[in-house]
């Protein structure tokens, strides 16, 4: 299946496919992911959480778009910025705060407490923090399910200041010359840590770097959790077909510091105000709200049901246990 594409636009051609309730669930993950990044913010304040609390403000229709268009047995490797496409993957909300909170019944039995975990259950690897490090081993993946016949996709994630590093181009490269199911999105949330997108790169679109590759390559509004949808399900039918890889460019602008501990104040004044009127669930919610799919009723009835669900995975995570000290090296060292 060959798709034609302009590569500073999304695909030609696409059409939503999406139904009222599919596009209502969009909702309900770009809110439950917002919440839970709203959750996490309040236990690092609390002192609650040790290391660094990172959020997808702003950031939330990329995750959520992107992982709706995988099917269960597909690869997921995303980035810290991309907890939308943990839970639209099926990830639990108990299992996002064990593991925020570093307790002994996390998936990382309480050696980490950020998202740097695998679930195969899922499907999810990563994030690892050198983030273009993952490209090689989400291609190796790609690689590997290609030779077992399983007709799945891998989708990775990597930001406009990650893309720049070689193992994005040797890893993109390689999944390019082997034709492999491969997804990559770069999430251009204009400042890699407080290096702005500017003094990175001189190409006027990141997805130009396609063409190079000889795969095609296109730029969307990463705010517009529909578009994301629409094009990275034609990128993921095209993978699936074994057509190859595609490589996605979404817009987005990064809402809060790089993590926590970081006040943006290096953002210029005025930048995140503007950006606040492309603000993800408010873009969708102004769509449902028109077609009649959402009312104030419904939307109070299911931010009270998201409320409900993360103070009882916090509150289940509160009182699981920390990892004995002894356990520490468990697993690290060989016999």
């Amino acid at each position: 299946m060959s798709v034609a594409t302009d590569r500073t636009h999304s695909p030609v051609g696409i059409r939503s496919t999406l139904s009222n309730q599919e596009r209502l669930e969009l909702f309900y993950y770009l809110r439950l992911a917002r919440e839970c990044d709203n959750a996490i913010l309040r236990l690092y304040k609390q002192g609650k959480m040790v290391g660094g609390a990172y959020t997808g403000y702003g950031n939330e229709a990329t995750a959520v778009g992107s992982a709706y268009a995988l099917e269960d047995h597909d690869y997921l490797f995303p980035m810290h910025r991309d907890l939308g496409s943990h839970l639209v993957k099926g990830q639990s909300l108990k299992n996002i705060f064990l593991q925020q909170l570093a307790r002994a019944n996390s998936l990382t039995r309480g050696r980490d407490g950020t998202g740097h975990y695998a679930d195969p259950t899922l499907r999810i690897y990563g994030n690892v923090s050198h983030l273009a490090a993952m490209i090689p081993m989400a291609v190796g993946v790609a690689l590997a399910s290609k030779l077992r016949k399983e007709h799945a996709v891998v989708m990775n994630y990597i930001g406009d200041g990650g893309c720049n590093v070689g193992d994005f181009h040797e890893g993109l490269n390689m999944a390019a010359v082997m034709n492999l199911p491969f997804v990559l999105i770069i999430e251009n949330n204009q400042f890699a840590y407080s290096t702005p997108t500017s003094k990175q790169h001189a190409a006027q679109k990141l997805s130009d770097r396609a063409i190079g590759y000889g795969i095609p390559g296109f730029t969307i509004d990463g705010t517009d959790v529909l578009k994301v949808y629409e094009s990275c399900r034609v990128a993921v039918d095209r993978a699936r077909a074994g057509d190859g890889p595609t490589l996605i460019e979404t817009i987005t602008m990064r809402m809060h510091g790089h993590s926590a501990s970081d006040d943006a104040s290096y953002v210029p004044k005025g930048m995140i105000e503007e950006w606040k009127k492309k603000d993800p669930l408010e873009r969708l919610e102004k769509v449902l709200m028109n077609d009649r799919i959402l009312n104030e009723a419904s939307k109070k009835q299911m931010e009270e049901k998201i409320a409900g669900e993360i103070e009882r995975a916090i509150q289940f995570a509160l009182e699981s246990p920390y990892a004995p000290g002894e356990d520490a090296a468990e697993g690290v060292y060989a016999p």
